[in-house]
């Protein structure tokens, strides 16, 4: 059975002059129209294909691919407004996908970017889309582990830092002050579960935490060291920029892994840099 506002693949069943049949299981036959064939497909061949509704409700199939399916979140383009109805997003297929005015969280502009849920209306089974992104989010208590590594769409910015999409289901939090740079709206990025409070909101991290985090990095230091003659222009005034974009991992996390390489008498520091201690290790 074809799924709608999904990629589906679907076996071709009959030829006709605006296209090909395709088997939609307990959906019917869905067209796929003349534009979309290649040459030399025909009844028996099965399409990769997205299932959708044309512009007067009618299940249609297409090739191309949409940049977010029904379920999923995403950033997309203004393209065009309907007064009293709403805004047009380009989604990446011919027909432009509806946002419509109650689903709005404030009124788009034209050319505007915006992160956007994608649905189904229960009532008229058309796709649609929504800026009210709470209403889309799982409501279930999350079962992240902390340390977890998790996919993140960044969606919101507010005092404390910005929101993010974890895993296209749950909200989450990553914090201004421990940002190298600012985000930017529509970032896909990996992060980490850094905290899971009581009430059930969590705390982000783009950086592991813990010892997990704490160890590879110091590895990756001492090789660093080791690479550069035992010595590196580090130290507790480095910008978090720098540190970001030499490790990529932030000051934050340097400074815990530079501790843990002090205590165990590994580096020292010395004049605007770190150094190895064992100086013998360069050699390795």
């Amino acid at each position: 059975m074809a799924a709608l506002g999904q990629r589906n693949l679907l076996a071709v069943v009959r030829e006709a002059p605006p296209g090909l049949y395709l088997d939609g299981g307990n959906l019917g036959e869905i067209l796929l129209p003349n534009r979309y064939i290649t040459q030399g497909v025909g009844p028996g061949d099965q399409l990769d294909v997205f299932v959708y509704l044309d512009s007067e409700d009618r299940l249609v199939a297409t090739t191309e691919q949409p940049y977010v399916k029904v379920g999923g979140f995403a950033l997309l383009q203004v393209v065009s407004l309907k007064p009293g109805v709403g805004a047009f997003l380009d989604w990446g297929l011919s027909k432009d996908l509806l946002l419509p005015m109650r689903e709005q969280v404030r009124r788009v502009r034209n050319g505007e970017w915006v992160v956007a849920a994608v649905a189904i209306d229960p009532r008229s089974g058309r796709i649609y889309a929504s800026t009210r992104l709470d209403r889309h989010l799982d409501r279930t208590p999350a079962s992240y582990k902390v340390g977890q590594a998790v996919d993140l769409l960044v969606a919101e910015q507010t005092r404390l830092g910005f929101k993010a999409i974890i895993e296209g289901a749950h909200w989450g939090l990553l914090y201004q002050g421990e940002m190298a740079s600012p985000l930017a709206i529509g970032q896909r990025l990996q992060g980490f579960i850094r905290t899971i409070r009581l009430d059930g909101k969590i705390d982000l991290s783009l950086d592991q935490s813990g010892y997990q985090r704490v160890a590879p990095l110091t590895d990756e230091i001492l090789d660093a060291l080791k690479a550069n003659a035992g010595r590196l222009e580090f130290n507790d005034q480095s910008s978090p920029e720098a540190i970001r974009e030499t490790f990529g991992v932030s000051k934050k996390a340097f400074k815990q892994a530079v501790g843990a390489l002090l205590r165990q008498r590994q580096i020292r520091f010395e004049g605007d840099g770190i150094e190895l201690l064992v100086r013998e290790s360069i050699r390795d």
